[in-house]
């Protein structure tokens, strides 16, 4: 069980495999009182004064403790994290990579002025209006309670969200993150006198990217081995 389990995890893709680990690990860390979310939330003067650089990435770790919110939470990100990997990020390792900086970056400022602690819910909602608006025609069902095409399902994650007595302003700002990406990358280099303005550094395609072969190389012939 143990081989057939590590097996799965290794087939998971590299980035949702690194992204949703890290969440896990830091939760099950604040869990077992190794670290507490003091240590882990965003916040701007600790990071320029007393140079607490990690709280950059890791308020984009920490969901909460253990429980129902949780786990929901990594589920959909496990989920629309693979689809958008696996799916039109397909062989694109570094374009992914780049839409998560693209996304922490934005986020990161607005939260200075939005007074945000913890942006991993808002980055968990980014992928999946991303997804969803890739995917326009996907027929969704949400707890076997409604029916809906993909792009309304961020909207409907916010419902939610409100119905549970959370605010709606982290949902927001993914929502409003997953849209400048989208009209970026997706809509206004294909609008009359648009171009691409999102460009992934070619530093992230030597790290992430497999070279492609050269059409030119011929391989040498495999040597013949003549059996007597």
């Amino acid at each position: 069980m143990a081989h057939s389990f590590t097996q799965e995890y290794l087939q998971i893709p590299a980035v949702t495999r690194a992204y949703t680990t890290a969440c896990v690990l830091t939760t099950a860390a604040v869990q077992l009182e190794f670290i507490t979310p003091f240590q882990l939330y965003f916040n701007p003067d600790l990071i320029i004064k007393r140079y607490q650089i990690w709280r950059l990435i890791t308020n984009f770790l920490f969901f909460g403790p253990l429980g129902f919110s949780f786990l929901f939470n990594m589920i959909f990100l496990y989920r629309y994290c693979r689809m958008l990997e696996e799916g039109s990020f397909r062989g694109r390792t570094a374009d992914f990579v780049f839409m998560f900086l693209f996304g922490g970056v934005l986020m990161t400022l607005f939260g200075l002025f939005a007074n945000l602690f913890f942006l991993g819910q808002a980055f968990t909602i980014m992928l999946v209006y991303v997804w969803s608006r890739r995917n326009p025609y996907v027929r969704m069902n949400f707890f076997g309670l409604l029916n809906f095409q993909a792009p309304f399902l961020p909207w409907v994650l916010m419902g939610f969200s409100l119905l549970l007595g959370n605010s709606i302003v982290i949902d927001l700002l993914g929502i409003g993150v997953g849209h400048i990406y989208y009209f970026l990358e997706d809509i206004f280099p294909n609008q009359p006198g648009g171009r691409k303005l999102l460009m992934t550094p070619g530093l992230l395609r030597a790290i992430f990217d497999t070279p492609p072969e050269d059409p030119d190389y011929t391989p040498l012939p495999e040597e013949q081995v003549d059996e007597a």
